[in-house]
């Protein structure tokens, strides 16, 4: 059995894939930044050609980026934000070979995406966010899908899946706001200084939805994340109603997880 720990930041998908792992210790957890066989975040995806200019253009960490790229077929995955260097630029750099916020054309975007969970072969894994926030957030905020849209391209998904052993655990946030709240402070350093939610607004308001309907600030974020939401239960209820296991986020018993 393999599992997909789904819901919104800070709704406790961390936490739930640590409790999936004790429960399941024989199982791979994969986390958002590491190697994954159908999840790209925080990766970049280049061809040959263009992965030999990387290693070209940094020779002094070329050993750090061949540790941390892998093969498939003709294209590699570099996961460079576990790269720790101090050369200037690198991470940004990398980060316009990732295929999400709209950096891929629609067709070729979702051609990588079901291609990938069609490949996937291992089992007993537990994934964190790998099936619906990344996607979904691109398709929302750079794409301008509409919700019929997103939920065609999941019945694609759930085709794609077709025989794989898996379940999905969503984490359901009752109260938003004071979801909002928690995870501001959590992602703050040790002076108080909020190091997330500043990247995540400016990420909400510049996006090409957010610009399309006037949209700006901590309210209309949190309207996003309540569309969001509202629309991931909709495609666990329609479209994996099978597959899918909702649970209230950090208000579950440990005989619920148990009977996943």
């Amino acid at each position: 059995m393999n599992y997909f720990v789904e819901g919104l930041q800070g709704s406790g998908k961390s936490t739930m894939v640590q409790k999936l792992s004790q429960l399941h210790p024989n199982n791979t957890a994969i986390r958002e930044g590491d190697y994954s066989p159908v999840e790209l975040a925080w990766c970049a995806y280049v061809d040959e050609e263009k992965y030999r200019k990387i290693l070209e253009k940094y020779p002094d960490i070329r050993s750090m980026i061949e540790e941390k790229s892998h093969a498939e077929g003709d294209k590699r995955i570099i996961c460079y934000t576990q790269i720790i260097t101090d050369i200037p630029g690198f991470h940004k750099d990398l980060e316009q070979y990732e295929i999400y916020n709209g950096r891929r054309s629609c067709d070729e975007f979702k051609e990588i995406v079901l291609r990938r969970y069609k490949a996937w072969t291992q089992d007993q894994m537990i994934f964190e966010c790998s099936l619906f926030q990344n996607t979904i957030e691109d398709m929302i905020l750079f794409r301008c899908a509409s919700d019929e849209e997103i939920l065609e391209f999941y019945k694609l998904v759930r085709e794609a899946l077709e025989g794989k052993d898996y379940r999905i655990v969503y984490l359901r946030a009752e109260d938003l706001r004071a979801n909002l709240d928690v995870i501001r402070k959590e992602r703050s350093d040790d002076q108080g200084n909020e190091m997330w939610f500043p990247l995540m607004s400016r990420y909400f308001d510049e996006s090409p939805y957010a610009k399309a309907n006037g949209l700006q600030g901590t309210e209309d974020l949190i309207r996003h994340f309540e569309h969001r939401q509202k629309l991931e239960l909709r495609i666990c209820r329609e479209i994996f109603p099978d597959k899918c296991t909702v649970l209230t986020s950090k208000n579950y018993t440990e005989q619920e997880i148990a009977t996943i």
